[in-house]
């Protein structure tokens, strides 16, 4: 399972690269978000989570981290202004330079 869950994670790394790599704005807004994806991802195998255990100390023997769950759900709050802001300048960039190129200068 973990090299299962190893593979996915470098395959969203991967295709997320590839994807900021290109020249138009919008891979580049899906490269991002796939990489925020595999971020929450892997700091969700970082945090050993386990099903069924208390997330308060003292309780049990064995608890659940609450940490990582927090992280994952702030940066996912995080992931989406962002993405949102980013279109927004991607579409005004457009609408200002008629293409959608990231440097602005369009196809010669």
């Amino acid at each position: 399972m973990e090299l299962l869950y190893a593979l996915v994670l470098g395959v969203l790394t991967s295709c997320a690269v590839y994807l900021l790599l290109r020249a138009r704005t919008f891979p580049v807004v899906v490269g991002l978000t796939l990489l925020s994806y595999a971020v929450n991802l892997f700091l969700f195998a970082m945090g050993r989570l386990a099903t069924g255990l208390p997330a308060i100390i003292g309780s049990s023997q064995e608890y659940a981290d609450p940490l990582p769950q927090a992280l994952v759900l702030t940066a996912i709050v995080i992931g989406f202004a962002m993405t949102a802001y980013v279109l927004v300048l991607a579409l005004r960039a457009q609408g200002e330079l008629e293409s959608d190129h990231v440097d602005g200068k369009g196809d010669r």
